[in-house]
């Protein structure tokens, strides 16, 4: 597998750690690679160095976007995901929400593509207290990117290029929707024969996602409840892929009505969609709910993708 990452590229970029800093790598027997061959598109002109806080795998600017392929242990569906971390598009929770979910995933004998997209600033965020959106969501670029790289690669990788999707958590749950309904053109120019692959997810997963919601920066004691409507960067169109969503009522930082609000212009777009809603979870919880209900949600997605025929009928 390592020779088949590496072939992506003619060179591998050596992803170095400032003095004093570590950089996030993947566990032996997998490499990170990045994803554009050169300078990614609306890079930082003068980007603060990669780091990894101490005694976490939280990593924060990530001015190079890599990606990491782990293979399925064991019988191989076909079926590969792309995995975007939570983070609040500040940083990456590349443990809880995504190395944590390949393991899950490979073992149900799917690929898992791990990406650790550009932050901070890369998408709906904060900034000095207030909420910031950028001109440019460049996580946006490298989901796009990273999907046309899975099946241009497929063959190798032994993927089935129709078994294409995403999974992500909070931050990662809006680039869900985001790659979801951004796919009849790139957000940047194309760089190479990847970007002229298609980037549409065959299905997707939005676990516990914000910035969805349009009223989620309105005050909460004057906004209105009752209009669950989208907020104006997606925009739900009948082939957005079949998708799966998950949240808790519990949920103090992304609220339930984020799902509610992508589920009903779903619903009115007549995609395939399976919602749900469990009364504890809160957020963040990824595969470590325990015993409650909630903990329970990766049967409900293998149980959904035999439906759809992506694990079998």
């Amino acid at each position: 597998m390592i020779r088949l990452v590496r072939a992506l590229f003619l060179s591998t970029l050596v992803i170095a750690a400032p003095a004093g800093a570590a950089v996030w790598q993947p566990s032996p027997g997998h490499v990170q690679v990045p994803i554009w061959p050169g300078q990614p598109p609306n890079a930082l002109r003068a980007p603060v160095p990669e780091s990894v806080k101490p005694g976490t795998a939280a990593i924060h600017d990530v001015s190079i976007p890599t990606l990491t392929v782990y293979s399925p242990t064991g019988h191989n569906t076909g079926v590969a995901v792309v995995v975007f971390p939570g983070g609040g598009y500040q940083m990456l929770a590349m443990d809880l929400e995504g190395t944590e979910i390949c393991d899950w995933l490979t073992s149900r004998g799917i690929t898992c593509v791990l990406l650790k997209y550009r932050v901070p600033g890369s998408g709906p965020t904060w900034e000095n207290g207030k909420r910031y959106y950028p001109k440019v969501q460049t996580a946006l670029q490298d989901a796009q990117r990273t999907l046309g790289l899975v099946r241009q690669h497929a063959a190798e990788w032994h993927i089935d290029p129709h078994k294409v999707g995403v999974m992500g958590f909070s931050a990662g749950g809006h680039l869900v929707a985001a790659v979801s309904t951004h796919f009849d053109k790139r957000t940047y120019t194309p760089v190479d024969d990847a970007d002229r692959l298609n980037s549409r997810p065959d299905f997707a997963v939005a676990v516990y996602p914000g910035h969805l919601w349009i009223h989620e920066d309105d005050d909460s004691d004057t906004r209105d409840e009752t209009d669950l409507g989208l907020r104006p960067d997606i925009h739900v169109r009948p082939d957005t892929p079949p998708t799966f969503l998950l949240q808790a009522e519990d949920d103090h930082v992304d609220g339930v009505e984020q799902v509610l609000a992508y589920d009903v212009a779903l619903m009115k777009a007549g995609v395939p969609t399976e919602l749900h809603i469990y009364a504890e979870g809160g957020h963040a919880f990824g595969l470590r709910a325990g015993r409650l209900p909630i903990g329970r949600w990766p049967e409900l997605v293998e149980r959904w993708l035999h439906t759809l025929g992506m694990l079998g009928g």
